[in-house]
């Protein structure tokens, strides 16, 4: 992830949080709050924190941005400074547990909030899917236009995006749902073989409802030169998908 955003011209740094003991949490706080106070986009990665048990990364995740001080720094970067965040896969998991996807703020938890949970197939699922542009008014989408095609890879057991019926609804009406899972026609499908892990409405990323806060399920960040050669028919044009390039763009 790091990598793909230096790609694209930003200068990054890869925080480490250390909680091994009480100090050391408290050490990580300060460091992190700084660390907010000196960025304009903060980006939760995927990975296997915790040996990716239920809500494995995503707790962990959790846990530390509802410290006072970090829901804070979080809440000024959004509120008065601009800044953007994404999360990825379990960062993904991260941003709708905390309710900044689909709320844009840290709330806490209720019965009535979206959630992603076990891929209806029952086991992990790791594998390139198409997905469409479903809406850009995200900044993250300054370079792609609704109906837009990726290809992008997809690696985990519990991407399977549900949502009460009226939370769906307002997703529509005011065009959270950034991205589908589709299939080669460019249609949202729930197809086992499309939508690998049995999202609603074949969601694969939402936003904040200005925007600015970003989370999604397949990993953008993992293309480049030399990638998925053995998989054929897949043009460059369908590998990349411009969506870092646009959170960079946004603070140039």
């Amino acid at each position: 992830t790091a990598r793909a955003f230096k790609r694209e011209g930003a200068e990054t740094e890869i925080f480490v949080i250390k909680n091994l003991t009480a100090q050391d949490i408290e050490d990580s706080v300060k460091r992190f709050v700084d660390a907010i106070g000196r960025s304009q986009i903060i980006a939760l990665p995927g990975g296997f924190s915790g040996g990716d048990e239920p809500d494995g990364s995503a707790k962990f995740i959790v846990s530390f941005f509802r410290n006072p001080k970090v829901k804070e720094a979080v809440e000024d970067l959004l509120n008065h400074r601009e800044g953007l965040m994404i999360g990825i896969c379990n960062g993904f998991q991260a941003l709708v547990k905390l309710g900044l996807v689909p709320y844009g703020k840290i709330m806490e938890p209720d019965e009535f909030r979206p959630t992603l949970t076990f891929n209806t197939i029952g086991r992990h699922q790791s594998k390139l899917v198409k997905t469409r542009i479903a809406c850009n008014q995200s900044p993250w989408m300054k370079y792609m236009n609704v109906g837009d095609i990726h290809t992008v890879a997809i690696s985990h057991g519990e991407g399977r995006f549900i949502a009460k019926d009226n939370v769906i609804q307002t997703l529509i009406d005011n065009g959270q749902i950034a991205t589908q899972y589709v299939d080669a026609a460019g249609t949202p499908s729930m197809d086992f073989s499309v939508n690998p892990n049995g999202s609603v409405l074949a969601i694969e990323g939402i936003t904040s409802p200005d925007g600015r806060v970003l989370g999604k399920m397949g990993h953008t960040e993992r293309s480049g030169a030399g990638l998925y050669k053995n998989i054929p028919k897949l043009t460059a044009g369908d590998q990349f998908q411009p969506l870092i390039e646009g959170g960079v763009e946004y603070f140039k």
